[in-house]
Parts: structure tokens; C-alpha cells; sequence
């Protein structure tokens, strides 16, 4: 009985300190020489749950709330209801989930007065609006909710209803409004105010939301701040997988490829465990962007397979995979029915970048330009800088592919200032590219040079293997002798052919018409003797002119 006893106390300090493993072996051993009450069991619970063990969590409330209701502590047992429904909600089981929601609903009524687990049980309904896409009711019931926290003095109850208020507000356009709410819940996890759960439902819930709103600076800020947290529990694992997936995004954007994928990997290991199915589809997804965007196509493929297994949509980067794949059609199909049943506006911004990158490789500038209006107007609710440069960026290659070079450099250089301001390398860079062509079309052929050359060195250095063929193919100097008399503009068009470019995106690459384009590929078959695009790249091949 003693050593039950120590095992208790220092299962509760073990608690108080955070040393999750500690708390669980010292309450379990508690447990097994002599059954825990109500409290204890609650800590138990968050203990096993901050480790991973999802059922032993539910186990122990579920024993929570039936001791609560002996001790005739009805409200105390309400919220042991709660999250034992909530969890089984998140997991999926939604039968039980909604079977234990409605017992806490149905002694909240009995109880028939105001109570703050009354607040508790109105965020199951506000999650039921926001997946019907009534935003406006789901921010409404928050916002009484968070009421509900704020009139008790209950900090989880308002740091939960709060955050999720401020998200719903960005869905709607509301930005700055919904910024400051999820900065306002952010200030109590920082300040240590809530419980560990929800600390750790409030830290990702955040900055979903920040990455939603395209604040690139605040995600990264709080993610800072997950990270720190995590830190200080080294063996929690509920949490740091979702931690690891937004420092691996983080990372990616930054241009710290090979960190964002070793993160992403240990994400996706660590959410498994977990069985955090959503945090592990995006934690593959992520590798499937770092894979593509270095040109190994191969592993990129799986990746994608895999986030698209664990039910992640994996567009618009397997669409991309695609097009670099040399798989026009493949790629167009794929982003056209993601866009198609895609509804909420920042979803569709998130894949309208790649639309417009698609149809302008194959082509399709009035398609391009039709995506580009949109994301335009979706940029006019919600623009914050990030977004403000994926608008310009999308805005300056439908100007270059129009013809109309000097718009679109001026809408590419805003691009560029933005994402330098940022500190996002890739994206960049592929703005100087686009910058050198404009200025290529313009007669600028120095200042070309300049920009093709410096993208390059950040492709180099980032390892972007396929955009630094492309560059290449665009900035090596063109002999203007020999070759069959092929002109220099000739030799430029070959090289391109022999990586595989189709007339229209020839046509895009080289700010020409693609009746010009026509011309020189008939040009170039007659003066190298040739009656095929293959014939062709064999002899540019042969001829040392790739």
C-alpha cells in the first residue's frame, strides 16, 4: 500500500513537470495496486494520450466518467464525456463519438442551468456547420462559445472556441479579424495558461490557419513556438509528428530541401504511430514536392501515392509531377478535376497556380488566363503578401505568354521583391526566369543573361534538377556557325524539341507565335535532313548541340 502511495505522488509530480512517461508508468502502477479515482484517472488519461495510446486514453475517461457520476459530480463527469466523444469523433468512430456526446448533452439538461459545459458541448455542433460549409453559423456558434469561456473563466473552453473562430473568420475573407483571434488564443498556449491537450489542439489548429491565410511569417513564428514546446516534452509523441509536417513545409520554403525532407519522413513515422492518418498523408505529400521539385520522379510518384493512400488529395503536385514527366495531357486532366470539385476559394487558390502553369505548357494561354482572373479575384478577400506574389507571379506568365512583355515584367518584379522579402529562394527564382524572358522579348539580351544566371545559381544550389535543365536550355550561348545553318533562334527551338516541348510550349517558353514556332521545327527538319522530332533530337544529340 505504501508503494502504491509513492507511485501516486510521483505520478502527479511527474505530471506537473510534463515527464509524460514518468506520470503514465507511476499512475499505472498506482492503478493496478489499487483502482485511481476520478482525478487521477484524468491524469492518467492525458498521460497515455501525450504518448501516443489513444485507447488507454478513452479507457481511462471512460472510467473517469462513470467514477464522477457515482461521486454525484455530474458536470465534472460531462466533461469526461466530452473528449472521450470528441476523440472517437477525430478517429472516425463516429457512432460511439456521437453516443458519448449525447450523454454529456443529456446531463447538461438535466442539470437545467447555465454551466460552462454547455460551451463545451456547442463545439461539436459548430465542427457539424463548418463540414455542411456554413461557415457563418460554425464562426457563430464559436463566438458563443468562446462567450460561454470567457463568462467562466474556463481558458481551454475559450482558447478552443476562439481559434477555431478565427479560422472559420479566414474561410469567410475575414482575414485581419481571424488573424487577431488566432494570435489571441496563441498568447494563452504561450503564456502556459491551458491543459496539454488542448495547448496541442490550439498550436496546429493555429497555424492550419495562418498557412490557410497565406501568413507565411506567423506559421512560421508559431511553428517556432510548437517546436520549443515539443522540445521541452522529448517523449511526448501526440503532437510532434504535426509539429515535423509544418517544420518540413517551413523548411521547403525556406530552400532547406534535404531538412524538409528528413522531417517529413520522420513525420510521417511518427503520425503513423499515432495513427494520425491526416498529419501522415500530408507529412507524404510533402515528400512528394521535395522528390518532384530535386527530379527524382520516381520517389516523388510514390510519395504521392502514399498521401493519396492515407486520403490526402495529392494535387496539385502529382498534376505538376506530370507535366515535368512530359505528360501534358495526364497533367491537364488531373489539375481539371481537382479545380472542378474543388469550391471553398482558398483551396482553389491553392491549385489554381499549378492550372495556370499547366496551360500554359501545353499552350492554352486564354485557359491560363481565365484560372489567372479567378485567383485574381479570390487574392482581392484575401491577399496577404505570400498570396500577393503567387497573384503576380501567375499574373506576369500569362502577361509573357499573351505578348505583352513589359506588363508582365512589372508584375514579375513585384513577384520577386515579395518572395525575396519572404526568404523563399525556389519561387524566387523561377521569377527571374520568367524575368529574363520578358526582358529577352523586350531586347534587353544583357539583362536576360543576368537573370537566367543568377535563377541558375539557386537552382544549383537548391538541387532543382528540372529547372535547371530548363534554365540552362534557355541561357547557354547559341553558335551562329556551322549546325547545318541553323540560325541561333533554330538551335534554341531544337534544344527544346529534344527535351521533348510540344509547338505550343515552345511557343509560351519563347514568347513567339506558334505559327513561328511551326516555321522554324520545318525549318529545322529541312536543313538537318530529317522528317521527325526523334530524327531530329538524335542528331542534336549526336551533334553535341544539347
Amino acid at each position: 500500500m505504501v508503494e502504491a502511495i509513492e507511485d501516486l505522488a510521483r505520478g502527479r509530480e511527474s505530471y506537473a513537470r510534463r515527464t509524460w512517461m514518468d506520470a503514465y508508468k507511476s499512475l499505472s502502477h498506482a492503478d493496478q495496486a489499487a483502482p485511481l479515482g476520478a482525478e487521477d484517472l484524468e491524469l492518467l488519461a492525458t498521460s497515455a494520450y501525450m504518448l501516443g495510446r489513444d485507447d488507454e486514453y478513452v479507457s481511462c475517461l471512460e472510467r473517469a466518467y462513470h467514477a464522477y457520476l457515482g461521486a454525484g459530480e455530474a458536470m465534472r463527469a460531462v466533461r469526461s464525456a466530452f473528449w472521450v466523444g470528441m476523440n472517437l469523433a477525430l478517429r472516425g468512430e463516429m457512432g460511439r463519438g456521437t453516443g458519448w456526446l449525447g450523454r454529456a448533452q443529456r446531463l447538461v439538461e438535466r442539470e437545467g442551468r447555465d454551466c460552462v459545459e454547455r460551451g463545451y458541448l456547442l463545439l461539436p455542433l459548430m465542427f457539424e456547420h463548418e463540414a455542411t460549409g456554413d461557415y457563418e453559423a460554425a464562426a457563430a456558434t464559436a463566438a458563443d462559445a468562446a462567450e460561454i469561456g470567457e463568462r467562466f473563466g474556463e481558458a481551454d473552453l475559450f482558447a478552443l472556441a476562439v481559434h477555431e473562430q478565427g479560422i472559420l473568420l479566414v474561410k469567410q475573407g475575414r482575414v485581419v479579424e481571424g488573424l487577431g483571434l488566432l494570435d489571441e488564443a496563441m498568447v494563452a498556449v504561450t503564456a502556459g495558461e491551458l491543459s496539454p491537450i488542448v495547448s496541442g489542439f490550439v498550436y496546429c489548429g493555429v497555424i492550419i490557419g495562418c498557412q490557410e491565410a497565406y501568413e507565411l511569417r506567423r506559421a512560421q513564428e508559431w511553428t517556432d513556438a510548437l517546436t520549443r514546446w515539443c522540445e521541452e516534452q522529448p517523449d511526448m509523441v501526440s503532437f510532434s509528428g504535426t509539429c515535423l509536417v509544418h517544420r518540413a513545409e517551413i523548411m521547403q520554403l525556406h530552400g532547406a530541401w534535404r531538412d524538409a525532407l528528413e522531417e517529413a519522413r520522420r513525420a510521417s513515422e511518427r503520425c503513423a504511430q499515432v495513427r494520425n492518418q491526416a498529419a501522415a498523408a500530408q507529412a507524404f505529400y510533402r515528400q512528394g514536392e521535395v522528390h518532384r521539385l530535386q527530379g527524382e520522379f520516381a520517389a516523388a510518384e510514390e510519395a504521392y501515392r502514399e498521401a493519396s493512400r492515407y486520403g490526402y488529395e495529392p494535387q496539385p503536385g502529382l498534376a505538376l509531377l506530370r507535366l515535368a514527366q512530359g505528360n501534358g495531357e495526364a497533367a491537364a486532366a488531373a489539375i481539371r478535376r481537382a479545380v472542378g470539385e474543388t469550391t471553398e476559394p482558398l483551396k482553389r487558390a491553392r491549385l489554381l497556380p499549378a492550372y495556370v502553369e499547366i496551360m500554359l505548357a501545353l499552350g492554352d494561354a486564354r485557359e491560363a488566363h481565365s484560372a489567372c482572373r479567378e485567383l485574381e479575384e479570390i487574392s482581392a478577400r484575401y491577399e496577404r503578401g505570400m498570396l500577393g506574389a503567387i497573384v503576380a507571379h501567375a499574373e506576369g506568365a500569362v502577361g509573357l505568354a499573351e505578348g505583352d512583355a513589359r506588363a508582365a515584367l512589372l508584375s514579375l518584379r513585384h513577384a520577386w521583391q515579395v518572395w525575396q522579402e519572404l526568404e523563399v529562394p525556389y519561387e524566387a527564382a523561377r521569377v527571374r526566369v520568367l524575368v529574363g524572358l520578358a526582358c529577352r522579348a523586350l531586347g534587353d539580351d544583357d539583362t536576360a543573361s543576368l537573370e537566367l544566371e543568377a535563377a541558375r545559381g539557386v537552382f544549383a544550389q537548391l538541387g532543382a534538377t528540372p529547372d535547371l535543365v530548363r534554365v540552362d536550355s534557355l541561357a547557354r550561348p547559341v553558335p551562329s556557325t556551322d549546325a547545318r545553318g541553323l540560325t541561333p533562334r533554330e538551335l534554341q527551338v531544337l534544344r527544346l524539341v529534344a527535351a521533348g516541348a510540344t509547338n505550343k510550349a515552345i511557343a509560351v517558353e519563347l514568347v513567339l507565335s506558334e505559327r513561328t514556332v511551326d516555321r522554324h521545327v520545318s525549318n529545322i527538319f529541312t536543313k538537318l535532313g530529317v522528317s521527325s522530332r526523334t530524327a531530329a533530337t538524335a542528331y542534336a544529340y549526336e551533334h553535341q548541340l544539347i
